[in-house]
């Protein structure tokens, strides 16, 4: 590993442990050149999801999205932003299990919609009504009677 501060091609490492869940393995190495210490971080690459949209453009999988659009449902109501992170954690999980390279978009929303169903009630109805698009009164007053069903 080459040594930021001389540029040095060789260290050695310290210590290493994971972090993240183990997902991460944080180095620390001390150069054999200038006795200099820095940390370093070795991960698994990961190849990035493509997320097909409705209209047919593809986009790189971004988790900050699934925070904004749950945020947006869950604006005024008594959720905190610790629950919210959780929630996008768990549909980037369930994203990352499919082991596909691409997914669709309406996959997604499926994922969120299910966290918003344990979240909060009214987000997922909120959320629900953006995301499938209710044209009428009917069909919104459907998905409420889903809600219902289940709660009993």
């Amino acid at each position: 590993m080459k040594c930021p501060y001389c540029n040095y091609l060789d260290s050695k490492v310290i210590d290493s442990r994971p972090t993240d869940e183990g997902s991460t393995i944080r180095r620390r190495r001390e150069c054999i050149n200038c006795k200099s210490r820095f940390t370093t971080y070795e991960r698994v690459e990961e190849t990035p999801i493509i997320v097909v949209k409705r209209d047919g453009n593809r986009q790189i999988f971004d988790k900050n999205k699934i925070i904004n659009g749950i945020i947006k449902s869950c604006e005024k109501r008594p959720v905190s932003i610790e629950s919210i992170e959780k929630a996008a954690d768990d549909v980037e999980k369930q994203v990352q299990n499919l082991m596909k390279k691409e997914i669709s978009s309406e996959e997604i929303g499926e994922f969120v919609m299910e966290a918003l169903k344990d979240l909060d009630e009214v987000a997922y109805v909120r959320f629900a009504s953006v995301y499938r698009q209710f044209k009428d009164v009917q069909s919104f007053f459907n998905e409420l009677e889903s809600i219902m069903k289940t709660k009993k």
